[in-house]
């Protein structure tokens, strides 16, 4: 599971071009949204489609995504339950 958040974490600095932010930076229970890393919901879209390329995964509905990128962990957590 470390593994597969360590991949997260890089696919959202490198993919989403997050400026001044290293993988390293973020914490598994940092809120990827608002007060957290800041994304919004573009980067929510571009996140849905990075995940299903990256890890075969696909978000359904909103009710998902909501749940999966709450943080590193949840989205961790998503990914490996449905694979």
């Amino acid at each position: 599971m470390e593994e597969l958040k360590q991949q997260i974490k890089e696919m959202i600095v490198r993919d989403l071009k997050l400026q001044g932010v290293q993988a390293g930076d973020i914490r598994d229970d940092d809120p990827l949204f608002e007060e957290g890393l800041g994304l919004d919901s573009l980067d929510a879209v571009e996140l849905v489609v990075l995940v299903q390329k990256h890890f075969g995964v696909q978000i359904e509905d909103m009710d998902e995504g909501q749940m999966a990128f709450k943080s590193v962990n949840s989205l961790a957590r998503f990914i490996s339950d449905r694979r």
